[in-house]
């Protein structure tokens, strides 16, 4: 999946994906998409280890970077996010998200996300919902 489009978005003005340090990354398919995230002081809770909050963070949008991807033109919001966190990573270690697409209709795009350490072990695993919207009209 191509998110260079995405990308440049996101690099234009400060927002969380940027605060977060987060990373989004092409792959040759089409329905899967990465980033990568160093475990820094902008990401951690105060023991030194990643923020489970900052997990569902980057998976939330991570799957709207795919969505923006795969729907030009549309905006794409997360609606639902639940993930379970199985694992704790170290600050100075960088996860890696990797965001399958489930489902995609016309409206809701459903995906699964696994965030693994640098040894490749799970961190999190996360299940996002975006909805689709049409930008509305100026007139």
């Amino acid at each position: 999946m191509n998110v260079d489009r995405i990308r440049e978005i996101i690099e234009r003005s400060p927002n969380l994906s940027t605060a977060l340090g987060m990373n989004f990354i092409n792959t040759p398919e089409d329905d899967l998409c990465m980033a990568t995230m160093k475990v820094d002081e902008r990401n951690r809770q105060p023991f030194g280890f990643l923020s489970g909050g900052a997990s569902l963070a980057l998976a939330e949008n991570l799957a709207g970077v795919g969505s923006s991807a795969l729907c030009p033109g549309k905006i794409c919001v997360g609606i639902s996010v639940s993930g379970e966190h199985v694992k704790a990573v170290a600050e100075g270690d960088t996860v890696t998200a990797t965001a399958r697409l489930v489902s995609k209709g016309r409206k809701l795009h459903v995906w699964d996300v696994h965030i693994k350490d640098s040894a490749g072990e799970l961190i999190s695993t996360i299940h996002v919902t975006n909805y689709i919207i049409a930008p509305k009209t100026k007139g």
